[in-house]
């Protein structure tokens, strides 16, 4: 059974830094997309950052220039360093991998943005 861990979230001021990391429990072999979504409160789930099978990043246009994801296909791990963070920042980040069929997710890290 594939198990996604996330860690690195927190709490930081306004304008601050935080690395979220993921780290699959077992190796996948096929992976389609690796990413990290959000849910700020009383809100749906939107996509952040993702790496399809290629290389191909794309972002969420409200973290262009301050987010950027990076993986290791072969430690099945996925980064995602954000920088310049601001208060509307402040969601449940999650981990995806999304292999043929089905996609794993994360249980979640809280990520704080004081003003």
């Amino acid at each position: 059974q594939v198990r996604l861990a996330e860690s690195g979230g927190g709490l930081v001021q306004d304008g601050g830094s935080l690395r979220l990391s993921c780290t699959a429990s077992v190796r996948i072999r096929i992976i389609n997309s690796m990413g990290w979504y959000r849910r700020a409160p009383g809100q749906q789930r939107e996509l952040v950052a993702k790496i399809i099978r290629g290389g191909s990043r794309s972002y969420a246009d409200s973290v262009k220039g301050r987010f950027t994801i990076s993986t290791d296909n072969a430690k099945n791990t996925v980064d995602l360093q954000m920088n310049s963070l601001k208060p509307e920042d402040t969601a449940v980040y999650y981990c995806n991998i999304a292999v043929p069929g089905f996609d794993y997710w994360g249980q979640g890290t809280q990520v704080t943005v004081s003003s």
